[in-house]
């Protein structure tokens, strides 16, 4: 017997369920289809929500509004599920060089929205080395990505919204006003599938930038005695993230060009000697993950629908921010589908009609 919902989402990464969360909560009635990658980028990211970022240490695009809409969906997200998964954190930021020192120094002096000196800079000799001190960046936000995935994923599976299978692209017949998948036949499709979408049928065209990225989880048994309370993130080179089970995540790459999808070797005992370097506790690696990320060139996420098959749409592209900019685009997407409400023009893929409609 065929089935009917307004709104088939493809994907149950930290898109695909914001996206079915403001749905739910217009009363959309929806179904997320999905086969679980325990590897996807989504599930392997740190979580954090860093509102400055790159050498220059400028605020990111939108932070003010980003953090404002990411603190009330995630409070949101987390009545429903019983269970927040959202803690506000500090970054350490240990300078590798004189030069970031000063860089850090002048961004302070210029505005000093999110950067801090500290009072001691002796805080962390016992467990860290560097020589040229640090800063700090607050207030930052760290995402339990794998709990609150696996969290959603179960609240959907037992309210009848998730489909748990592969998502075959052949299956799906695109009318003027409908799809059909199968027995089901929905209004519209929006694909929140990450790296899936780079050899979409229906987006082909956008500028995607597959962004692979690789992270070692490890024990520091000595380092919960160090961080007292604090348990902030750390910063030397690469980022030390406090993960599940009393863990850090430690990474990551972020490489435009590679051969495998899989984890290197060369990752591996480049981060390792970088960790023995740095940290001054013993450590033991437990884990190596590797996945890609959907970035975009631009650095802008892809928001809307086809400019030619109408009831397709996408929501992708966020890249190594999706903690932030997924609760606000999912929230704006699902107003647009309600309400008839704008998308943001710089995040609308509208704005590659002229590449979507060739």
């Amino acid at each position: 017997m065929a089935q009917q919902v307004d709104t088939l989402i493809i994907g149950q990464g930290i898109c695909g369920t914001f996206l079915s969360f403001h749905l739910e909560r217009a009363g959309v009635p929806h179904l997320v289809i999905d086969e679980l990658r325990p590897y996807s980028a989504s599930r392997i990211a740190a979580g954090l929500i860093n509102p400055v970022t790159g050498r220059r240490l400028v605020t990111t695009w939108m932070i003010d509004e980003l953090l404002a809409s990411a603190l009330e969906s995630y409070g949101q997200l987390a009545a429903m599920l019983g269970d927040s998964y959202l803690s506000e954190t500090s970054i350490t930021d240990f300078f590798p060089t004189a030069q970031m020192r000063l860089a850090f120094l002048d961004r302070l002096a210029q505005n000093g929205s999110y950067l801090n000196l500290p009072a001691d800079e002796t805080r962390w000799n016992a467990c860290f080395r560097y020589e040229m001190g640090f800063g700090t960046i607050r207030p930052c936000y760290l995402v339990d990505m794998q709990g609150l995935l696996a969290a959603a994923r179960k609240r959907m599976l037992e309210q009848g919204f998730l489909l748990e299978q592969r998502f075959e692209k052949e299956q799906l017949q695109i009318g003027t006003d409908q799809v059909r998948y199968g027995d089901l036949t929905a209004r519209r499709v929006i694909f929140c599938d990450g790296i899936e979408s780079f050899t979409s049928p229906w987006f082909p065209r956008l500028p995607f930038a597959p962004n692979k990225g690789e992270v070692l989880i490890v024990d520091i048994p000595g380092l919960k005695g160090c961080t007292t309370t604090e348990s902030p993130v750390f910063k030397k080179g690469i980022s030390l993230a406090p993960w599940r089970d009393g863990l850090y995540w430690a990474g990551s790459s972020y490489e435009w060009s590679f051969n495998t999808e899989a984890p290197t070797k060369m990752f591996r005992e480049k981060t390792e000697l970088l960790l023995k370097n740095w940290v001054k506790l013993p450590f033991t690696i437990v884990d190596h993950l590797a996945s890609v990320r959907p970035a975009t060139i631009e650095r802008r996420p892809f928001v809307g629908f086809h400019p030619l098959y109408r009831p397709v749409g996408i929501l992708n592209g966020m890249g190594t921010k999706g903690c932030s900019l997924a609760p606000y685009f999912a929230r704006q997407l699902a107003a647009h589908i309600t309400t008839g409400s704008p998308i943001r023009p710089d995040a609308d893929v509208q704005r590659f009609i002229k590449l979507l409609s060739r």
